[in-house]
């Protein structure tokens, strides 16, 4: 009886759920609907024999912090190319004209301007959500996705057993305004575009803070072996009927002329649109043209992206700041007066340099051309000289550093100026500590930014070394963070201790030193000690350092504060040198040898095998050219590679013959 009464609660919320975010017609009042959804909830806690992981009452997320495990698409998640012209457009159609040499149709769809995501359904449950990552694999983000209530837990219908949907998260505008205003009240760093908002919200490990973000979704895409149609379209319809949130901006095109009227409709119409869009995708709509046409190494021949041009509008320039970064880069920003662009009131806008403000010949009170066109903070396109009037001072690049007041420096070829002040310049200490711990770098859980700004407020940190000095009875005194909270940075810190040799290398934030050349050092020089001892040309004798990139490293290791803090690291237990098992790993049976990576693979992923090719003193490479050694080639391998292989005489290695390469060179070491 009882457990009759909550499956038809959850039956009775699934549905008013996909009313509510799917068609848009609720069938009760938000009043009803809670008391149901409280009622299920009291039954569920009292009868915990019939816990359901996708039940209404999980949508609410969890405030556990959790990290997220890497995991591979089965399809790769490839990027479309992008088109900015009608001429584009139709060079895209003549060529699948020619290559098809059939009849087609074309589907076109709104480009929603969010975070991509596949969902992977079950027996009509949802099993995994998975970011887009890299293409080839992402981040398992399924209890942030289960908070999204436009995104189906279980389906309705006759839908296939095992299947995939792509789509976009997205966050309203409505929602994206109320969020930038409540940080802005609490001094926070406010977000650049909903588009950012959400992929952020997505990467929260608290899956409360992402149930609070009100997300939306809409999905686009089915991949599977048994779909009900050789048409997309009929399977956007089909997904629609099994409660998925498909939009009803699509079209399906017999001519050009029709997918021209589709641009020309949506590039007005999509202003009054609750969710950000960008541009039109335009797909072959028969999956088995789909498939004749198939890929080249990054997207698609048969879907093409068509962006819409920029939106610009014309505000009056009021005063310019100045902002540092981490690396004591100084950007210089036009405040404005507010003016709407794409959807989001923009008050601010970029001038990245000096050279870029002498050639506008910015005056304070200037009517100024502001553009937002995939730019995360709008920039200055021109000046309406024509309607100057009252003229202001002419904008002067500043000469000191905001922060600090350090005489600003210019480095020979480079645009920005810089701070040269990088041990006492406020930002640039926290820009440090902040790259320090990121995920990439140390990975320590509990010190964000504002964190991190609370600690250097209150002088508990002073450089990224301190971190490990840390004590929870000075972290609990502090506004806004309790016991867990410290618990949690005490254990953030500990677990670093293990991060390898080559990461630790990286989030020094030696400039110009990122991870591939972070990881060429580490592998090349062993430790720390190494490297601090080597010399300019000890350094670019390592493949990949040029002139610059050794420059900074020999500047880095002669500042004595730099190596107070780097012995301050080694006491507290970092990882200084390579492990022993990276340097027995290491070989040299791929000596010399140029290796590109294609396909997906069922051994080990791409990022695994680059390292194994690195390890083993080979070099990769993103491109089949005639310097090419290898191609280790994968199921689905980029047909554009295959075809440049062939014709240059490329071998291809399997992963089972590759990987035997390595093996009888590491039986021969032992």
């Amino acid at each position: 009886m009882i457990k009759t009464q909550i499956e038809t609660l959850r039956r009775e919320l699934e549905q008013c759920n996909y009313n509510y975010y799917v068609l848009s017609a609720p069938t009760i009042c938000d009043l009803e609907f809670d008391a149901k959804l409280s009622q299920l909830q009291k039954l569920e806690e009292e009868n915990p024999d019939f816990f359901d992981p996708n039940s209404p009452t999980q949508r609410v997320g969890s405030d556990v912090n959790t990290s997220f495990n890497q995991v591979a698409h089965v399809y790769p998640m490839l990027s479309l190319s992008n088109s900015y012209s009608e001429t584009e457009v139709t060079e895209f159609y003549d060529r699948v004209a020619r290559t098809l040499n059939d009849d087609f149709e074309l589907v076109c769809e709104l480009k929603y301007d969010g975070t991509s995501i596949s969902l992977t359904y079950q027996d009509g449950v949802l099993i995994r959500a998975v970011t887009r990552g890299d293409g080839e694999k992402g981040d398992d983000v399924t209890a942030n996705v289960k908070t999204i209530r436009s995104i189906p837990l279980r389906l309705h219908g006759n839908f296939p057993a095992l299947f995939e949907i792509r789509g976009e998260i997205l966050m309203p505008w409505s929602v994206f305004e109320d969020l930038n205003r409540e940080r802005e009240a609490q001094e926070e760093q406010l977000f650049a575009n909903p588009r950012n908002a959400a992929s952020g919200t997505l990467k929260q490990q608290n899956s409360s803070v992402v149930a609070s973000r009100k997300l939306d979704a809409y999905l686009y895409y089915l991949l599977g072996d048994n779909l009900p149609s050789n048409s997309h379209s009929e399977n956007l319809l089909a997904a629609h009927r099994w409660g998925f949130k498909v939009s009803d901006a699509t079209k399906v095109c017999k001519t050009i002329e029709e997918v021209f009227e589709f641009i020309k409709y949506w590039d007005i119409e999509r202003k009054n649109l609750p969710v950000a869009t960008d541009g039109i995708v335009i797909k072959v709509n028969a999956l088995s043209q789909q498939r004749s046409l198939g890929f080249t190494a990054k997207s698609p021949r048969w879907a093409i992206a068509y962006k819409f041009q920029a939106e610009k509008a014309v505000t009056r320039l009021n005063s310019v700041s100045y902002q540092v970064g981490r690396t004591g880069a100084v950007t210089p920003v036009a405040n404005l007066d507010a003016v709407q662009l794409s959807g989001t009131t923009v008050r601010r806008a970029s001038l990245h340099n000096s050279d870029i403000i002498a050639a506008l010949d910015l005056h304070i009170g200037d009517m100024v051309f502001v553009e937002k066109g995939g730019e995360i903070i709008p920039k200055i396109t021109a000046v309406d000289k024509e309607v100057r009037f009252m003229l202001g001072d002419k904008v002067q690049f500043i000469k000191n550093c905001p922060e600090c007041g350090a005489a600003l420096i210019r480095y020979e070829g480079e645009a920005a100026h810089y701070c040269p002040n990088e041990n006492a310049c406020p930002p640039q200490i926290k820009g440090k500590m902040e790259h320090f711990v990121s995920r990439k770098g140390m990975n320590i859980d509990g010190l964000g930014s504002e964190t991190i700004n609370l600690l250097f407020q209150n002088e508990l940190l002073k450089n990224y070394s301190d971190i490990y000095s840390l004590k929870i009875s000075d972290l609990v005194q502090l506004d806004r963070l309790g016991e867990k909270s410290a618990y949690n940075i005490q254990a953030g810190c500990e677990k670093s201790k293990s991060i390898p040799f080559e990461r630790v290398l990286f989030a020094l934030g030696i400039r110009f030193v990122g991870e591939t050349i972070a990881k060429k050092l580490a592998f090349a020089l062993k430790n720390i000690e190494a490297l601090e001892k080597a010399s300019f040309d000890e350094l670019i004798a390592v493949d990949e350092i040029g002139e610059r990139i050794a420059q900074s490293v020999v500047l880095y290791f002669s500042d004595p504060i730099n190596i107070e803090r780097i012995n301050s690291l080694k006491v507290a237990g970092l990882q200084m040198s390579l492990s022993e098992e990276k340097l027995q790993a290491r070989g040299n049976s791929l000596t010399g040898l140029s290796i590109v990576i294609s396909g997906t693979f069922s051994q080990h992923s791409r990022d695994e095998y680059k390292a194994m090719i690195e390890q083993h003193g080979g070099k990769n490479i993103g491109s089949v050219s005639s310097k090419t050694s290898y191609i280790l080639a994968g199921e689905n391998i980029g047909p554009e590679k295959l075809k440049k292989a062939e014709k240059l005489g490329v071998v291809l290695l399997d992963e089972k013959t590759f990987l035997s390469m390595i093996v009888t060179e590491t039986a021969n070491v032992e």
